[in-house]
């Protein structure tokens, strides 16, 4: 068997055994979401004054990484389980009159394997399955009668554990995509654990970041042009470690840190190595464990205050295995110079008591990626409900 598909069982024994009392209530807290009536609950979303939240678009069930066109249509990837009549479809939405609320949900895709990713170039639309990265060319145009796709590279590993994929083009032209780690805790080789770039048509490929555990939403300094990245931590290691991690890439191949290194400078002692210090990269800034960062958005608009105009958003899609469980929420990354300084909460209400257990906490929502639209509002996926909402502000 393969170094990279063993688990460390030793620790998984003594972490479990050690924390038995403590999974229990985790897995069972977050895994009971609440079911709600999305209108009635939006009012439970906490913004800065000034800012309000409305759903811009319903009825596309785990609503995952987004795109938006020139031509003002938004692409929807999703996720799910396999077999299931909702998955393995890609969704548009046109808003024509740009009033910002989409005007109809056209499915465009279907059939295909966790069609998590999508990203728009140069009126073509890019999809990415688990081990296949799909080009619908002139995809605007073509809405209602999507012709078959072609295939951009269909080499990427088919391992499922972190298979699924964000992508998007850079400055420099090319297609990223990030292949993570095939397990909870192990040693990744070859492209595991990496974010690789390749030319558009699938050649060139190259990796730009190792030890990058699973990475689910990237982009690019507006300023500076360099890419920065969310990572999420390894679990069954408690509550708060390790912490999650937003990262800069100053120069290509730098090492993030996976399996031996987390955050700044947290060392898995499980995990020895001859590596030294000096051959990591530590994360810019320390976000609290098991609160999943994925999508992240510049925002270069107009329309909101000018504190916001240069500023990092973040969705924290939510911990599946903490006590109590954390995330659920928008962050606000503060950048100065170009380098990240320290982060707030922008949007949370996601997370809420049990109607039923005030004792518990629940979720009603999950974030999970973001896009800027010309007016300078920010749509916001969710793929608990299955909605695509819109924050705006106004004076």
């Amino acid at each position: 068997m393969s170094r990279r598909l063993i688990p460390l069982y030793l620790l998984l024994i003594s972490t479990l055994a050690g924390n038995a009392i403590a999974q229990q209530p985790q897995v069972s807290a977050a895994r009971n979401p609440l079911d709600v009536d999305v209108d009635a609950y939006l009012d439970r979303i906490q913004l800065p004054e000034g800012f309000e939240i409305s759903i811009y678009a319903r009825g596309m069930e785990e609503a995952r990484q987004i795109a938006l066109s020139d031509n003002g249509v938004l692409y929807v990837g999703t996720r799910g389980a396999v077999g299931a009549d909702s998955i393995g479809k890609v969704y548009a939405i046109p808003d024509a009159d740009g009033d910002g609320v989409g005007d109809e949900v056209i499915t465009i895709a279907e059939g295909l394997n966790y069609p998590n990713g999508v990203a728009w170039h140069d009126g073509d639309l890019y999809v990415a399955e688990i081990s296949r990265i799909l080009r619908y060319p002139d995809a605007d145009n073509h809405l209602r009668d999507m012709p078959a796709p072609e295939v951009v590279t269909d080499t990427l590993p088919t391992e499922y554990q972190h298979g699924w994929k964000f992508i998007d083009i850079g400055p420099d032209g090319k297609l990223y995509v990030p292949v993570g780690a095939p397990c909870n805790i192990c040693v990744p080789e070859g492209e595991f654990g990496t974010i690789l770039r390749m030319d558009l048509d699938g050649s060139n490929r190259e990796i730009v970041a190792r030890g990058v555990r699973n990475t689910v939403g990237f982009t690019w300094h507006p300023g500076t042009g360099e890419l920065w990245f969310t990572d999420n931590g390894r679990d069954l290691w408690g509550d708060t470690t390790p912490p999650e991690e937003l990262n800069r890439v100053s120069r290509a191949g730098q090492h993030f840190g996976y399996p031996w290194r987390y955050g700044k400078n947290i060392v898995d002692t499980e995990f020895p190595t001859t590596m030294q210090d000096s051959d990591f990269t530590p994360a810019v800034l320390e976000m609290p464990a098991h609160t999943a960062g994925l999508g992240i958005e510049f925002y270069t608009g107009s329309q909101f205050p000018a504190q916001y105009r240069g500023q990092l958003f973040a969705a924290y899609h939510g911990s599946w295995n903490r006590n109590p469980p954390l995330g659920y929420l928008i962050r606000l990354m503060q950048f100065a110079d170009g380098i990240a300084q320290g982060y707030e909460d922008f949007a949370t209400g996601w997370l809420v008591e049990d109607p039923n257990d005030a004792s518990r906490l629940v979720y009603w929502g999950r974030p999970v990626d973001m896009e800027l639209t010309p007016d300078g509002s920010l749509l916001v996926s969710d793929d608990h409900n299955g909605v695509v909402y819109r924050i705006s502000y106004s004076d």
